[in-house]
């Protein structure tokens, strides 16, 4: 049985996170800073709330009769229960023997072009651990994005206000970048499973390297991006950041309305469909928190079964990636228009050139990722490398075919320039120029 290393992550990120924050708020409380204080309880305090309502869900405990988990979790306390749990079940599995298992079949990855089907037995104490899995995978997306990221944002701004970097806020820095990391990181672990469902997908240490690093990246340079700007021009961030927002939080139902489906009602039988509403609502606000920083891996899908497109759109990959890069590019010049005395000692050019740098270095390792590195890359219909071979004869064809209309028109200029150069003092009778004149016509 796969050891529970993921839920120990997620844990330990989750408190080591709360603890720091709540000693910063600490600091800033005895320091009068009141304002910094609230924003860093809020960011702190709700994602928290969020956690423990999305182990309840998945776990269905809300219709069980588990007071004393109840109560863990209105203590904020119930990640640590769920994880000493998931390390009972671990530690009990190889001493007790399961009087029932359930048998899973999937589907190898294509080897010179066969796939084999494989049986698996599956017992409870396995099916409770992936459960376990599953809903702290779950949380950690739910902490980075709607916890981690504005908590992250927040304590840089703090920073570049202050002029002033101390250890505590540099230590909750680095954990929040961690946990965003990772919650991107499981963002794409999700997705993969989740669009190959029927395979055994098995992902390589150097995959999640280079998930790392690609995601490490990207939501890096996109976080200080926003925070240049907010420290010159604050409201029209507010703007920029409330267009992001409700364009990705809208763009799931706008695609469900356009389709015409039904109403989901499948997604959980013990909901009505005021609470099916409520849960859409929540989860295309995730969607929404996620792709404001970085690219979400998952196409939330309103009028699927499974809530999740399971088709590879590499057009949505390209727009999101060229929008958001022409964005940063905006925002870092618009920084350099309004930058105030506070980047006095700074070097804007080569700043913004290492900003850009660093989030084309993440597309790079992007790129890689699904070129060498994803595990169903044999399922692919196109790789990287054969759609950057049919773009690049694209551009050489257009570019050789606008060469052969600028050659056309200046030849066609030239031979109209020859023939109105006729000698206006050559003595030749009209009737030759007009039979002329007319067997040009009739060749025209």
């Amino acid at each position: 049985m796969k050891f529970p290393g993921s839920v120990l992550a997620s844990v330990f990120l989750f408190m080591a996170e709360t603890t720091v924050a709540l000693y910063l708020s600490s600091t800033y409380r005895s320091a009068g800073d009141r304002m910094w204080q609230a924003l860093t309880l809020l960011f702190s305090l709700l994602p928290c709330a969020l956690v423990q309502l999305t182990l309840l869900f998945v776990h269905r405990d809300l219709s069980r009769d588990r007071p004393l988990v109840l109560l863990l979790h209105l203590l904020q306390l119930g990640p640590l229960f769920r994880c000493f749990e998931v390390f009972c079940i671990y530690c009990q599995s190889g001493h007790v023997e399961e009087p029932y298992v359930s048998i899973t079949k999937k589907r190898q990855i294509p080897k010179n072009g066969f796939s084999e089907e494989i049986e698996k037995e599956v017992g409870q104490a396995e099916g409770k651990l992936f459960t376990h899995r599953s809903a702290f995978s779950r949380a950690s997306v739910i902490q980075a994005f709607l916890g981690s990221a504005p908590q992250l944002t927040l304590q840089l701004y703090i920073s570049v206000v202050q002029q002033n970097v101390t250890v505590g806020r540099s230590l909750f820095m680095t954990l929040s970048l961690l946990s965003i990391v990772y919650g991107a990181l499981r963002c794409n672990i999700l997705a993969i499973k989740i669009k190959y469902d029927e395979y055994e997908v098995k992902v390589k240490p150097l995959a999640y390297v280079c998930i790392f690093l690609w995601r490490s990246f990207e939501i890096a340079t996109r976080v200080v991006v926003l925070v240049l700007f907010t420290s010159v021009l604050k409201t029209w961030v507010v703007v920029d950041v409330f267009v992001n927002f409700l364009s990705f939080f809208l763009y799931p139902w706008m695609l469900f309305w356009c389709s015409g489906s039904p109403f989901p009602e499948n997604i959980e039988k013990a909901l009505s469909r005021v609470g099916t509403t409520i849960v859409l609502c929540f989860l295309t606000l995730l969607y929404a928190g996620i792709n404001m920083f970085c690219w979400s891996a998952v196409q939330l899908k309103i009028n699927s079964p499974d809530l999740i497109s399971k088709s590879q759109n590499w057009y949505r990959l390209l727009v999101y990636y060229m929008m958001r890069f022409i964005e940063n590019a905006f925002l870092l010049l618009m920084w350099y228009l309004h930058k105030t005395n506070i980047y006095m000692y700074v070097c804007a050019p080569l700043l913004i050139l290492q900003l850009l740098v660093g989030y084309c270095t993440a597309i790079l390792f992007m790129l890689v990722f699904y070129q060498f590195f994803h595990p169903c890359k044999k399922l692919f219909s196109t790789s990287v490398s054969e759609g950057f071979r049919a773009w690049f004869r694209c551009v050489v064809c257009a570019c050789r075919h606008q060469k052969s209309c600028q050659l056309a028109e200046k030849t066609d200029q030239r031979s109209s320039e020859d023939k109105d150069e006729t000698p206006s003092s050559s003595k030749i009778s009209s009737v030759p120029s007009q039979i002329l004149n007319a067997d040009e016509f009739c060749s025209a």
